[in-house]
């Protein structure tokens, strides 16, 4: 049991690694690799908890870690990836990515101050995982968009203008009107008291899982259609089935009573 208790706090900081690696690619501008950095950490984050629920080693040194990683993986390189985007939409920067060799006087800028607005992303997201921590209604469902989520809605805006670059798309994408209220829209999405269903499992059988399921497979076929351009709208729909499942156990319970 010595070893066991070990397991979940390292696939933690696995994640945490993951993240990390990530944060060094957005910021030189590869974000094919901060993507796959990002989804390894948010697969990673996916099994910790379920770990540490197997192997009976729940802990508070564990939810911590857990929050601590996340804010790196799913917090910090989303800020990052948005702060990026607004550089390449806004006039007054000469290259995608910082030279981070100049700016040798502390006054002198070489990208848009306004860029800077897309890291309330990470702001955002650091109040929602300090929230979380403390808040005791979050244990089997989530209040707010989760952060994984958020990360996934984000990294999805690069990987569509790389891979699936409709002139359409990319107007949309590059215009800073769009950006600045997907970040305001994140940050609120974040912190609304707005419960969604949680997509990790405490076991694997159908009946008490079966919207998580059912939803898994709506998304995979959206993946397969749409690609990346698919993530946006699995995101929206998260959030409208969670409404509507919250909506439908409300009524239930009314009824009973």
């Amino acid at each position: 049991m010595s070893f066991a208790k070990h397991v979940p706090n390292t696939i933690t900081l696995l994640n945490l690694f993951c993240g990390s690696l990530a944060a060094i690619f957005a910021v030189q501008g590869n974000y094919v690799i901060a993507a796959i950095f990002v989804a390894s950490g948010i697969f990673l984050d996916f099994f910790d908890g379920l770990a540490a629920r197997l192997l009976n080693v729940k802990s508070e040194l564990g939810l911590q870690l857990d929050s601590l990683a996340d804010m790196v993986t799913s917090g910090l390189v989303p800020g990052i990836i948005m702060f990026q985007l607004f550089r390449q939409a806004l006039p007054g920067s000469s290259s995608q990515t910082v030279d981070w060799s100049s700016g040798q006087n502390l006054l002198e800028w070489n990208f848009p101050v306004l860029a800077l607005f897309g890291l309330l992303v990470t702001l955002g997201s650091g109040y929602r995982l300090a929230k979380f921590n403390i808040d005791e209604r979050q244990t089997d469902s989530f209040i707010g968009l989760p952060t994984p989520a958020n990360a996934l809605l984000i990294l999805s805006l690069p990987l569509i203008l790389i891979f699936q670059p409709q002139p359409f798309l990319v107007q949309i994408i590059l215009n800073p009107w769009f950006l600045a209220g997907l970040t305001l829209f994140s940050c609120f999405m974040l912190n609304a008291e707005i419960p969604l269903f949680a997509l990790k499992f405490s076991s694997w059988g159908f009946a008490e899982n079966k919207v998580r399921y059912l939803f898994l497979i709506f998304c995979l076929i959206l993946l397969i259609f749409l690609q990346f351009a698919a993530i946006p709208l699995i995101i929206l729909s998260y959030v409208i089935v969670s409404m509507i499942t919250n909506k439908g156990n409300d009524e239930t319970v009314s009824e009973r009573h």
